[in-house]
């Protein structure tokens, strides 16, 4: 396939699979400048699939950089209010929503205190967190490669035969290979969706994980349940919120968190690059922040609300995963978390808790920040409310 074939091939599994534009529905269509031939291509299709409106929203992170650089830091937590506006009236108008991921200029934030960058959430918006929980929109975030981030994942090739590699490794993990993506993602999501009875079979009190740096229990809630990334609006439209996605997750209890862990791929957050995360955790919060590179962003964030320091979210991949196949590491969470079982601080998860009583005991925040944690070395174990352990996942692979 040519560079165009794949733009092409991609916008339409986005519009038509991830986010399952209806007819009649507005589009908010979030990208950045460098993106353009996708996102173009991803408002055609949208129009073809009967969208009555695309709203494209364009964020500049060098924008983002000279804020940082020289606005008065007591500002730097500032968002203007019609951004929330705009964030909750998708919701009230049931629109769809596409984000493009991927870094344009993956070292645009080098030389910029990391604590800096951690006081300033843009492009996220607090809002997003409300309108996700309450199933109003139908959205998805797909990959969008630009030289830029080739450049940074192939190191080695010239800037165009690296970004024809990062296409090709894009192709392949959304399974624009095959004969029908569509028709292999229903059988991939399938799967991953026995997986979550299975899950749900054990009623499990607590998920361990165990490897190099990392000894953390996780207590679930009564009412967690597992979820397959197949989810459906309030008003029935079933959409993926993540192309390409290879997890099972759920809302765990914020309260039971206990022990250490230790990140297995870096993290690109609010523009820092975070390189060997280790976390301690006590009664469910993030008490120590740590790493070789960047750990100051991440701290900045995690204080921003009583929900950033606690988990959101925990995640199982298993080696199945065609991320993880290829050992690529993409330095894009999107693609990142999907490789390996990961956590996720601050926002957490309601339609991921049964029971009024356990959904009011999450923890809601402005934030919502996956990292990986999972490998090859690191087993997983299931922990029963009598104590007893169930092997969930060895070298990478489901033991249920």
């Amino acid at each position: 396939m040519s560079l165009s074939d794949y733009v092409d091939a991609l916008a339409e599994l986005i519009v038509r699979f991830g986010a399952n534009v209806r007819p009649g529905q507005i589009v908010a269509l979030s990208s950045e400048p460098g993106k353009e031939p996708l996102a173009r291509a991803v408002a055609e299709a949208a129009y073809r699939a009967g969208a009555k409106f695309v709203d494209l929203r364009v964020f500049d992170l060098h924008l983002k950089r000279s804020r940082a650089l020289f606005a008065d830091p007591a500002t730097l937590d500032f968002v203007p209010p019609w951004y929330g506006e705009v964030m909750l009236a998708y919701g009230v108008h049931r629109s769809a929503y596409v984000s493009l991921t991927g870094p344009v200029d993956p070292h645009i934030m080098d030389g910029v205190d990391p604590a800096l960058l951690g006081r300033d959430m843009l492009p996220r918006i607090r809002e997003s967190a409300q309108v996700v929980g309450e199933r109003t929109t139908n959205w998805t975030v797909a990959p969008c490669p630009t030289t830029g981030w080739a450049e940074l994942v192939h190191p080695e090739l010239a800037p165009d035969a690296a970004l024809e590699r990062l296409w090709e490794e894009i192709a392949h993990v959304c399974r624009l290979d095959e004969a029908d993506p569509v028709a292999a993602w229903e059988a991939r999501l399938d799967r991953l969706t026995d997986v979550v009875g299975r899950l749900d079979a054990l009623a499990l009190d607590a998920v361990r994980f165990e490897g190099p740096g990392t000894n953390l229990v996780i207590g679930l809630l009564a009412g967690s349940r597992w979820l397959a990334a197949r989810l459906e609006t309030v008003d029935g439209t079933v959409h993926v919120p993540n192309i390409p996605t290879e997890e099972v997750f759920t809302t765990p209890d914020p309260e039971r968190v206990n022990g250490t862990v230790t990140s297995t791929k870096p993290l690109l957050v609010s523009g820092a690059l975070i390189n060997g995360l280790r976390v301690r955790f006590e009664g469910g919060r993030a008490v120590e922040i740590d790493a070789d590179e960047g750990a100051g962003a991440l701290r900045e964030l995690a204080a921003r609300d009583p929900g950033a320091a606690r988990l959101g979210e925990v995640a199982l991949v298993d080696r199945e995963s065609r991320i993880g196949e290829l050992g690529v590491v993409f330095y894009d969470t999107l693609l990142d978390e999907n490789a390996a079982s990961h956590i996720a601080l601050g926002e957490a998860f309601p339609f991921a808790v049964e029971g009024e009583s356990d959904r009011a005991r999450i923890y809601r925040s402005e934030l919502h920040i996956d990292f990986m944690i999972g490998s090859d070395e690191v087993s997983v174990t299931g922990v029963r409310t009598d104590g007893s352990d169930v092997p969930l996942l060895r070298g990478g692979s489901w033991q249920i």
